[in-house]
C-alpha cells in the first residue's frame, strides 16, 4: 500500500514559484524547493519526476493563473483591453519583483527545453488576443506590427519592474506608450 498524499501539486506550485521567480531556475535547489513546499525530495520526485518538470509545471500553471487571457478577452475588444493589460505588468505578488515568466526568459538557455515549448504556446496566445484587439480599430501601422511593439513593450516593462521603480513612473510609461500607438480622435 503507497503512502498517503499529504499535499496537492497546485498548492506545491504557489509555493515553488516564487522560489523561482526570487532565485531563477539554475540557482534553485531541490532543498529550497523542499524547503518552501514542505515536501521531502521523495514526494517532489514522485509527483514531478524533476526539478526540470516542476519548473515546467509551475511556468504552466503561472501562465494559467495570470489574469491577462480576461483582461484581452473582454467585451468590447479594444485599446481600454490593451491599457488595463499593460497596467497589469505593475501588479505582482508581496515580495516577487518583475514577471516570473519574463525574469525566466533571461536564463532561456539554462532552462529545460519543455520550458521553451511552453513560452511559445502563450506567445502565440497573447499575440492573438492583443491582435485581436488591434484589430478594427485605428491604427497608422499594420495590427501585427503594433502587437510586437506591445508585446516588446509588455516585456520590457517587466523586466523594469525588478528595478521597483514607483508605480507613478510606470503609469506614465504606459499612458506615454499608448499616446504613441492611439490616434486621436
Amino acid at each position: 500500500m503507497g503512502r498517503i498524499k499529504l499535499f496537492t501539486r497546485e498548492d506545491v506550485l504557489e509555493k515553488a514559484i516564487p522560489v523561482f521567480w526570487r532565485r531563477g531556475f539554475s540557482d534553485t535547489g531541490v532543498a529550497d524547493l523542499e524547503k518552501a513546499t514542505g515536501v521531502n525530495k521523495s514526494g517532489l520526485y514522485g509527483e514531478f519526476k524533476s526539478k526540470d518538470a516542476l519548473f515546467v509545471a509551475c511556468l504552466e500553471h503561472y501562465f494559467e493563473c495570470r489574469e491577462w487571457r480576461a483582461l484581452l478577452s473582454a467585451e468590447p475588444l479594444g485599446w481600454s483591453n490593451i491599457e488595463q493589460f499593460l497596467r497589469s505588468a505593475f501588479a505582482t505578488p508581496e515580495g516577487q519583483s518583475g514577471c516570473f515568466a519574463i525574469n525566466s526568459l533571461r536564463d532561456l538557455s539554462l532552462l529545460p527545453t519543455e520550458a521553451t515549448a511552453v513560452f511559445a504556446k502563450n506567445s502565440v496566445i497573447l499575440k492573438k488576443l492583443i491582435g485581436n484587439n488591434i484589430t478594427g480599430e485605428n491604427t497608422v501601422l499594420a495590427p501585427e506590427a503594433i502587437t510586437d511593439l506591445i508585446l516588446t513593450f509588455f516585456y520590457g516593462l517587466g523586466i523594469e519592474q525588478n528595478i521597483k521603480n514607483p508605480r507613478r513612473a510606470f503609469d506614465h510609461k504606459v499612458s506615454d506608450f499608448l499616446a504613441l500607438l492611439v490616434p486621436a480622435k
